[in-house]
């Protein structure tokens, strides 16, 4: 018996294309009668236009004792108008089929508006009664200090939230708005009161001051017409100029253990203030950071995760707290993740050897190539939606940038050599000027800690 020989037919298989040229969309910049600063960004194809409104209204111009208003404002923007109340306001969003986010953070109050083209007329509308007439109602604004204080303790629960909050507070002065937390705090939240709230609006949210930033295929939208009917249309005075005061930070070498009895993980969290953006280091400090501890082939993983298995992940990232060109700008340059409790002595002490070695023997080419492939490579695919456009152009306005910033940005990591980007992942993480916040069983790890050398060992409670 002979067997039968079976055969496939399989389809051919796809090639790729030829890559087409690629680089950050440009905005068209203008401005409307109320002063308000528009950036402008036609995105064919993109038929969920993205709006992003940026207000001067930055965390360290909270009153003394009211730490949060900022967030309770920005939430309470959804909350009703002059025209609807919060349900109402809500339902005619859900009929756009619209999407409305804020938030506050150090730089200021940031509103995110998504919605189908075909239904923007509406959407910015109600965008726009928002911020020229929100109700601040006294049991809205209410509520939202019950759900903010309700937020707090699961917030202190959470390792890596617990260690953050600790880490600004070792690094910058308690005078300082980023030695606290950016939401508030139990004690200064439940001061907030509609009045409080109110008051930080009439002081710090007018057009003159803020930005809109428009992203989205606007073939055949009149979006000047629709912008001076809506956003127009909120008025307001001028803004007195606010001093900003210069930042300090103490980033000595030192160990701060938040106790957390019978822990099975420690978190860690290891950081200091670097440059900002305005540098002219950022891009090495990118490409730097990112060959060592930004994705898992990155240089920390490969160690205490493959190797040692220590860990499912450590990360090594820069973020911007204030950004400006006359020098005053800041950011945090951080390393974190978590290990077993048992490892946390053994696996801080590989972390320090992979930093002295990066000093000692520097980075390979090899890393140095797969960075900016993938930093470079894949940013066409970042940008497919016009929300992250949208975010990044106003993340330049915020932090006073360019608008072919992040297009040079690219182009500058694409040029930066290994080793530049040894040198500035060097002078971003050296290891005698490093905060370490470790969020773990005191009991377990204290005395393991101490016998690395690697800065005075203090326990802190958790709270």
């Amino acid at each position: 018996m002979t067997e039968a020989t079976v055969t496939m037919d399989f389809h051919p298989q796809p090639q790729a294309g030829e890559a087409k040229p690629w680089a950050f969309p440009a905005p068209e910049r203008g401005a409307l009668g109320n002063g308000l600063t528009l950036l402008r960004c036609h995105r064919p194809g993109q038929q969920v236009v993205a709006v992003e409104i940026l207000l001067n209204a930055p965390l360290e111009a909270e009153p003394k004792g009211l730490d949060g208003v900022a967030t309770i404002m920005a939430r309470a923007f959804s909350e009703g108008t002059d025209k609807h109340s919060a349900e109402e306001f809500a339902a005619e969003l859900e009929r756009c089929g619209a999407t409305l986010d804020s938030h506050a953070d150090h730089p200021g109050v940031r509103l995110s508006l998504e919605v189908p083209v075909s239904r923007l007329p509406k959407a910015l509308g109600l965008l726009a009664d928002a911020l020229r007439a929100p109700a601040f109602e006294d049991s809205e604004v209410e509520r939202l200090v019950r759900n903010r204080l309700d937020e707090i303790p699961h917030e202190t629960a959470n390792p890596a939230r617990r260690a953050a909050k600790e880490l600004s507070k070792q690094l910058f002065p308690a005078t300082s708005r980023m030695s606290r937390p950016r939401q508030g705090t139990e004690e200064t939240v439940a001061s907030i009161d509609s009045a409080a709230v109110r008051a930080f609006y009439e002081k710090h949210v007018r057009p003159a001051t803020a930005t809109a930033v428009v992203v989205g295929d606007l073939t055949g939208v009149d979006l000047d017409a629709l912008l001076g009917d809506t956003l127009g249309a909120w008025t307001g005075s001028p803004a007195d100029a606010r001093p900003v005061p210069p930042v300090t930070a103490d980033d000595a070498g030192r160990v701060v253990i938040v106790d957390r009895p019978g822990a099975v993980q420690t978190q860690l969290l290891i950081g200091r203030v670097g440059a900002d953006r305005h540098d002219r280091v950022w891009p090495a400090q990118v490409l730097g950071t990112y060959c060592l501890g930004g994705t898992l082939t990155s240089r920390l993983d490969r160690v205490l995760r493959e190797e040692k298995g220590y860990t499912y992940g450590v990360r090594a990232f820069g973020q911007v707290l204030r950004s400006a060109p006359d020098g005053t700008g800041v950011a945090m340059l951080a390393i974190s993740g978590s290990v077993d409790t048992p490892n946390t002595g053994p696996a801080l002490d590989d972390l320090w050897k992979v930093l002295r070695t990066l000093a000692a023997e520097g980075l390979t080419d090899a890393e140095r190539d797969i960075a900016v492939q993938n930093l470079v490579g894949v940013a066409p695919l970042k940008y497919e939606t016009a929300a992250a456009v949208a975010g990044t152009l106003a993340d330049q306005v915020e932090q006073h940038l360019p608008d072919d910033f992040q297009a040079t940005l690219y182009r500058q990591l694409a040029a930066t050599g290994t080793v530049e980007a040894t040198a500035a992942a060097v002078s971003a993480f050296p290891v005698d000027r490093l905060v370490t916040v470790l969020v773990g069983d005191a009991a377990q790890i204290e005395e393991p800690v101490k016998a690395l050398g690697i800065g005075e060992v203090s326990v802190v409670p958790a709270e």
